[in-house]
């Protein structure tokens, strides 16, 4: 009645498949979206307003493009899904409110920006 389980040997996988799935859709980093939105904004256009080039090597010839998340589609009805799903929604309310930090931001914080040593005294 005792022994082994029969199911060790096979060994347990040591990172999640999740987690190697999880490179596959890299985004930009939101600084890059947001000025990519700004630009837009300024010329007055909205991001469905320009024509893209037609690239073979893009999921549907690079012809079905989000924006806000940086990803092209295979066609208009996985882009229609890809604007109704959870993601997308999250993304477009973040970078709708205040501007992303920048690495400027962070080498500012990190005390690796420019030295402000005071005003700058003329000598006569």
């Amino acid at each position: 009645m005792g022994g082994k389980c029969p199911h060790r040997k096979v060994k347990k996988r040591r990172l999640s498949h999740k987690t190697a799935r999880r490179g596959k859709f890299l985004l930009n980093a939101d600084d890059a979206v947001y000025d990519e939105l700004v630009k837009l904004a300024d010329k007055g256009k909205d991001c469905e307003g320009k024509a893209l080039p037609v690239d073979e090597d893009l999921p549907g010839m690079g012809q079905f493009y989000c924006l806000h998340c940086d990803r092209y589609f295979a066609d208009e009805t996985v882009k229609e899904d890809h604007y109704r799903s959870k993601r997308h929604k999250k993304r477009v309310k973040t970078l709708s409110g205040p501007a992303p930090h920048t690495q400027l931001d962070a080498d500012l914080a990190a005390g690796m920006g420019m030295p402000d040593n005071g005003l700058k005294l003329m000598s006569t």
